[in-house]
């Protein structure tokens, strides 16, 4: 899938417009929830930047990778109110709480748990699931 139409002109070594390969982006589907209430579903498709200029970047300003090393992507959000892709969007630093079934929240709050979630579009339109990551917020 194509990422989104570049806006400025990239740097030599993050340019995919010239190498004839195919576009790299993914259609990564991913939910947000606080304790159990889906509060985002910000698509991966919109992200700037693909998988390949991002670690073209990181290690061209001197990362070390290997294989089997992770990275992230940083924050995935959408042009949609309900594709902010972090609580300080989705209620604009706090001053538009969300409504969630277990009170409003404009910041995440003791006990809160927050899972990611995410799968891709397979083969003969199957669901490709990625799985989920749970974390509770505690008192420090």
């Amino acid at each position: 899938m194509a990422p989104p139409e570049r806006t400025h002109p990239l740097l030599p070594y993050l340019d995919d417009s010239t190498s004839g390969a195919e576009p790299d982006g993914y259609d990564l589907r991913i939910s947000v929830a606080i304790n159990g209430h889906v509060v985002s579903e910000p698509p991966f498709s919109t992200m700037y930047w693909t998988a390949a200029q991002q670690l073209a970047h990181m290690t061209v300003n001197g990362a070390s990778l290997r294989t089997g090393d992770l990275y992230g992507s940083g924050t995935v959000s959408g042009p949609a109110e309900d594709q902010r892709g972090s609580l300080l969007e989705l209620t604009w630093n706090g001053r538009d709480p969300l409504d969630l079934p277990d009170g409003k929240r404009a910041f995440l709050e003791d006990g809160d748990v927050v899972t990611l979630s995410a799968w891709a579009p397979g083969a003969d339109g199957r669901r490709v699931g990625l799985g989920e990551v749970h974390g509770r917020v505690v008192a420090g």
